[in-house]
């Protein structure tokens, strides 16, 4: 099992599994990767935590994967709300996000996602390079997390009981900081034992989950925890054995080559009408807020 005593570590994911009860996890903290992405754009505090909620998620599912083994997307369209877009992706430990939002509208603590979003929805996708697999979910806007909802799916649609946590703390002056957590249930087929019925609640899984679920925010959001010692408090009666996963970081796929390649599929009248008197056409990431000028 692990001990305490080892450093905490930011921008970081941790794996874990516990055999003997079937089930998996990882951990994730984002700190200075979380705080360059904010960055980009003035958000309202709200929606910088709801914007640092779904890059945790998006780790924490995208972590998962073997490292290059493909991309997962989390986005969120929604009418009538606060928000009209979020978008977050991570491949090979690169995250990235932003948010599109009515910055004429009032936002405050503790709005619901209905609140925040109006009617819309969260879609997860995940695109795998080595099977060549690509897996949706699509689940409603609905309660007061992104995580809760989430969790919901893959319970019910995947019929994989999960538990997932994420915290988010901080402010403007001091900088942000995010943690999640993942604990899932493994079907016994995957590990060599007799296959669970769909919706059956295994006392191992009934175990792990009350332990998990103990977590708190402050737990996942403190500086001076590391993630083997939150697993120590959570599971030190269990044989735990952990993997490191890829170190967070901030990622944009956006650069000069790339968008030249991107223009070049449209036809020569449409990037006509897109250029300037300079003869420049000017397109805007938002993701890293930079406009690039591209000659195409």
């Amino acid at each position: 099992m692990v001990t305490e005593g080892i450093a905490p570590t930011a921008d970081r994911t941790l794996g874990f599994m516990v055999p003997a009860r079937n089930a998996r996890g990882m951990l994730v903290r984002v700190d200075a990767t979380l705080n360059a992405i904010l960055a980009a754009h003035p958000y309202p505090e709200p929606l910088i935590k709801l914007l640092a909620e779904a890059l945790t998620l998006t780790a924490l599912v995208g972590a998962t994967m073997r490292q290059d083994d493909g991309q997962v997307t989390v986005q969120a369209s929604a009418k009538g709300g606060v928000v009209d877009l979020l978008a977050c992706d991570w491949r090979a430990g690169e995250l990235r996000g932003y948010l599109k939002f009515d910055d004429q509208a009032v936002v405050s603590e503790g709005m619901s996602l209905p609140e925040l979003f109006g009617k819309g929805y969260l879609a997860v996708t995940v695109d795998q390079v080595s099977s060549e697999e690509r897996w949706q979910g699509i689940v409603p806007l609905e309660g007061h997390g992104l995580a809760a909802a989430l969790e919901g799916w893959f319970g019910q649609s995947e019929q994989l009981p999960t538990l997932m946590r994420i915290g988010v703390a901080g402010s403007a002056a001091t900088g942000w900081l995010a943690g999640g957590l993942i604990v899932q249930h493994l079907a016994r087929a995957e590990i060599g034992g007799e296959r669970l019925d769909s919706g059956e609640q295994h006392p191992d899984w009934e175990h792990v989950a009350a332990l998990a679920a103990t977590t708190t925010v402050e737990e996942l959001t403190d500086a001076d925890l590391s993630a083997e010692g939150l697993l120590w408090r959570l599971f030190h009666e269990e044989q735990v054995r952990v993997v490191p996963g890829p170190k967070p970081v901030k990622g944009c796929r956006c650069s000069q080559a790339h968008i030249r390649e991107v223009l070049q599929r449209f036809p020569e009248s449409e990037r006509a009408d897109m250029r300037d008197d300079k003869g420049l056409i000017s397109v805007d990431c938002q993701f890293c807020s930079r406009v690039f000028a591209i000659a195409a």
